[in-house]
């Protein structure tokens, strides 16, 4: 039963890391990488080559 017990706190303790990194990258990396993105697609569409 202790063994069991020890797993389950290893799962719980899993599941919380996995959790805060995804909140960590969804609230603090995303909002940076899609402006990042955005600001490039910006520059290279008003810099594109249009024939005269």
């Amino acid at each position: 039963m202790k063994e069991a017990s020890g797993e389950l706190n290893m799962t719980v303790v899993t599941i919380i890391a996995i959790t805060a990194i995804s909140v960590f990258f969804s609230v603090i990396l995303w909002p940076r990488i899609k402006d990042s993105i955005n600001n490039q697609w910006d520059v290279t569409s008003n810099n594109s080559y249009t024939e005269p």
